[in-house]
């Protein structure tokens, strides 16, 4: 006879607001094979296990994106100098995540170089003696690794609401993510942020029955976030409210004990999140010696100033918090739809996120945020699930950046939670639709191995497509100039080769001898005319002229086209 497991069940309605355990509650494991009892941390494991595959094939394939180089060249300013000085508009914590995968590199680091972040970033990958392929490789991989972490996050918040069926759905939703495997594979601060805030909101939905334990850990998660990336700021005081609210006892007798227990769970979540900000910049420089190299920090004045003197942070944090606003005021360019704007639309995210979402993966997330809001069992989690995506969301909208779904990745980890809920729909066909919905992600995503980073779904004519309707971080990031020098050196070589790339690599790096058709009349460019697809939505002026009156024969990872003239 099989062994039974035993729970204890704690009752979150105790009159006096204490965790009182229940009598044991015996439940039986299923009858049949044993080997079932083994299938489900074998489907968590093979789901994980493709999304590794696909991150490390990315992560080795691709070139150097715009951001990438900054934060490795900081994290390697941490590992040498211990000081903050480089890329102060993002705080330590993400640059020291991707520090234990440079610190394996071992970069020779010039601490002479004298310039501003983005040459002393390109100075270490390409003029120090360093293999940027190996560098780039080793910051890519703690990245990898926490967006595998993150995936079981959602796994059990799913599981928890909605049961093991309802937790597989939403890990696969999440694995086969498009925007989470191209930018799970990068060096960069956008997945650890998001997974941070996410899995504060987990910590929190769990202290409703053990707050002790999951308050103080809630605090910490939402202070990881916070060390990463400023644009986790808006959700602070929705997290700080859900702490109060999931340990709040309607039913309590001694109302002002019941008070001081929800004022004390958002005061334990604030000071934990603020300690987690200081002990980042204090591991980087237990002296907080703090000079932005080269950088200016803008003076902020009015509500937004008096909010950042407030701010209980290092001053450099506060420096940091001027910059953004500083880069929030600068005229940046979007395009949408083949429309070339100056300042920002309020509907760019919603629409990105229209293009570059699986279409089984759009369906299931709306299901399951109605499903949230509907079914009786579930509302108790909505707020921790829906409001902060939400708010995040309505933050992200009012950016002036508007240069990708990266804004935006807390929404494919919360609304997988959300989709996962769908099973709990009182619908005959509701597994059915369901299990459906997502082989459908899955094969849209698997189609589009190994270029995740331009993906779009089927509506809207697939990766080949997305340069038509998006730019920058949504198509072309600059990844591809190492595939780019193998397309030449196999098919072209010889052939004379102009050049518009849009990137932090350096072409003659690998192996690509070209120049730069807008330095001279147009009459003389002649062969091939390579053209990254961010600067080809953007191109006015000679570059247009060239590019109308010249042959397209070919593409690159779907980000670099190459015409002939």
């Amino acid at each position: 006879m099989m062994a039974h497991e035993q729970h204890s069940v704690l009752d979150p309605r105790a009159p006096d607001g204490e965790e009182r355990p229940q009598p044991p509650v015996t439940v039986a494991p299923p009858p049949g094979r044993p080997w079932r009892r083994l299938l489900l941390p074998l489907l968590v494991v093979v789901l994980l296990a493709q999304m590794a595959a696909a991150m490390v094939t990315t992560a080795v394939q691709q070139t150097p994106t715009i951001d990438e180089p900054i934060y490795v060249a900081t994290a390697a300013d941490y590992l040498h100098e211990h000081r903050v000085r480089l890329n102060p508009e993002h705080p330590p914590l993400g640059k020291l995540v991707i520090a234990a995968g440079v610190a394996i590199a071992d970069p020779h680091l010039d601490t002479s170089y004298k310039g501003d972040q983005s040459r002393f970033a390109q100075h270490l990958l390409y003029a120090s003696g360093n293999d940027p392929w190996r560098l780039m490789f080793w910051a890519r991989l703690p990245v990898i690794v926490l967006t595998l972490l993150f995936g079981l996050v959602v796994f059990a918040f799913a599981r928890e609401l909605a049961g093991p069926a309802a937790g597989l759905a939403a890990l696969a939703l999440y694995a086969f993510s498009p925007d989470l495997i191209a930018h799970g594979s990068l060096a960069t601060l956008d997945v650890p942020a998001a997974g941070f805030v996410l899995t504060s909101a987990w910590l929190l939905w769990r202290s409703r029955r053990r707050p002790r334990l999951y308050v103080p850990l809630a605090g910490l998660a939402l202070g990881a976030g916070l060390a990463t990336k400023m644009s986790v700021l808006p959700a602070v005081p929705v997290l700080v409210a859900l702490a109060a609210w999931a340990v709040w006892r309607p039913g309590s007798a001694d109302r002002r004990r019941a008070l001081a227990r929800s004022l004390g769970a958002a005061c334990v979540v604030a000071v934990a999140a603020v300690a987690v900000v200081w002990a980042s910049y204090l591991v980087v420089d237990p002296r907080l010696r703090w000079s932005p190299a080269g950088q200016q920090v803008p003076a902020v004045h009015g509500l937004k100033g008096l909010l950042v003197r407030l701010m209980p942070v290092p001053e450099s944090y506060r420096d940091g918090m001027r910059i953004q606003f500083g880069l929030e005021k600068y005229p940046w360019q979007g395009f949408l739809f083949g429309h070339l704007y100056t300042g920002s639309r309020w509907y760019y995210l919603p629409v990105a996120l229209l293009v570059k979402t699986p279409l089984g993966m759009l369906a299931l997330w709306a299901a399951g945020a109605v499903a949230m809001v509907t079914v009786r069992r579930l509302r108790p989690a909505a707020p921790y699930v829906l409001v902060p995506a939400a708010v995040l969301m309505a933050s992200a909208m009012t950016g002036s950046r508007d240069f990708g779904t990266r804004y935006a990745l807390f929404m494919p980890m919360f609304l997988a939670v959300a989709a996962g809920s769908v099973l709990l729909v009182r619908w005959r066909w509701a597994s059915l639709a369901t299990g459906a919905l997502v082989v459908f992600v899955a094969v849209s995503s698997l189609r589009t191995f190994p270029y995740y980073l331009p993906y779009s779904n089927e509506a809207f004519g697939g990766p080949s497509r997305t340069y038509q309707r998006l730019h920058d971080s949504n198509v072309d990031w600059g990844q591809d100039l190492g595939r780019l020098a193998d397309r030449l050196r196999e098919r072209y070589r010889g052939e004379r080769v102009w050049l518009v790339y849009k990137g932090s690599g350096v072409p003659a790096y690998y192996g690509i001898d070209a120049s730069d058709p807008r330095k001279v009349p147009a009459r003389q460019v002649h062969g091939l005319l390579v053209v990254s697809d961010t600067a080809l939505d953007k191109a006015r002026g000679q570059l247009r002229t060239l590019i109308d009156s010249s042959r397209p024969v070919d593409e690159v990872g779907h980000s670099i086209t190459i015409y002939r003239r």
